[in-house]
């Protein structure tokens, strides 16, 4: 199975020139950040088995992706002398200390730095990933779990104890501290990036470059947090793609932050009731969000919107022909993409 790592995404775009003990001490803060999300050993420091099972999954996908039998060595011996004589044994590592190992060692001087330094965040990312993953599964199945033990109580016979608090209250509570924890995490590995001075952002399952501190914190952090809600996968979607193809020189980011837009509106309408199926494109959508019995937005913003795809996004949308193919320069690439996300940020809180 193709796993979509940070290394490969921003192969061409250089970040690191030089390792030094700036360099490493993130690895090693990240890492602690993944380790504590996702704990090798129990309570008692037994194995435990789903801690295993994650860490052998995450260590199988990295390699593969690098083309790497495995990311460090798997088993060390050793030699004792008991009563005179010489014994050797073989130990393995755990799949934890494997991934360990291999993310805190130092590059050689054959290394390219660059790729060395990304191919171990792709750890991190994908461990990340995973982690939200399973809280994101979790918030999908809260309200079956919920249903399934209000049907479970009632079904107790009589006489048994029972307990007097709504089962749903603690699955509630249990499910608020799972996302909260996961948040905290996730915050601290983006201050992290910060302080290293990277400009990497970790957000809904990807980090990537955000080269803006200001804008970060005032558009993009709020715009990746409302579009996590499986609602807006689309938009999430198609805003990541753009962001890496600008990073990453490839062509027509500005398309897909538009086709983000395009997303986040049609959604809105056919959520409020306002689609009726002879819509032929996004002014028809737009339009629906601006009628009078609606008046989700008005005739002004009505026009902006509009402007964004017979400007930006239908010359990219279409060939030109014998025309001149229609480019945008990278400051208007980036005022663009931030155009979209501001206007995507703007349209879902609305709603």
């Amino acid at each position: 199975m193709l796993t979509d790592i940070f290394a490969f995404r921003y192969a061409n775009r250089n970040i690191w020139d030089a390792y030094s003990t700036k360099e490493s001490r993130l690895l090693v803060q990240a890492f602690s950040v993944v380790k504590d999300m996702n704990p090798y050993y129990d309570s008692k420091g037994s194995e435990n088995p789903v801690g295993k099972a994650f860490w052998k999954s995450l260590h199988d996908r990295i390699a593969v992706e690098l083309g790497l039998q495995k990311l460090s060595q798997t088993a060390f011996s050793c030699q004792t002398m008991y009563q005179g004589k010489q014994s050797n044994f073989t130990y393995s590592h755990t799949w934890l200390s494997v991934c360990e190992n291999w993310l805190v060692q130092s590059p050689t001087g054959n290394d390219d730095i660059d790729a060395f330094i990304k191919e171990r965040l792709s750890l991190i990312e994908v461990a990340l990933r995973d982690r939200e993953l399973a809280v994101s599964k979790a918030n999908t199945e809260l309200p079956q779990k919920i249903m399934d033990a209000k049907l479970n109580a009632k079904r107790r016979p009589q006489g048994e104890l029972r307990v007097l608090d709504d089962p749903e209250t603690g699955l509630r509570a249990w499910n608020k501290k799972l996302n909260e924890s996961f948040q905290v995490r996730v915050d601290e590995l983006n201050t992290r990036f910060r302080q290293a001075g990277c400009k990497l952002h970790y957000h809904n399952g990807f980090i990537q470059i955000s080269e803006d501190e200001l804008l970060l914190q005032e558009t993009e952090e709020p715009f990746w947090r409302l579009v996590a809600d499986p609602i807006w996968k689309n938009v999430d979607t198609d805003m990541k793609e753009a962001i890496d193809r600008r990073d990453g020189g490839e062509r027509d980011p500005a398309w897909y932050a538009a086709r983000a837009v395009e997303s986040t509106i049609k959604i809105i309408s056919g959520e409020k009731g306002w689609s009726h199926g002879r819509e032929k494109g996004a002014h028809n959508y737009i339009d629906n969000l601006a009628k009078k019995d609606a008046l989700f937005i008005e005739r002004w913003e009505s026009d902006a919107l509009k402007s964004i795809f017979t400007e930006l996004r239908n010359p990219f949308g279409h060939g030109p022909g014998s025309e001149k193919m229609p480019s945008l320069t990278p400051q208007q690439i980036d005022l663009a993409i931030e155009l979209c996300i501001s206007w995507a940020k703007s349209l879902i809180r609305r709603f």
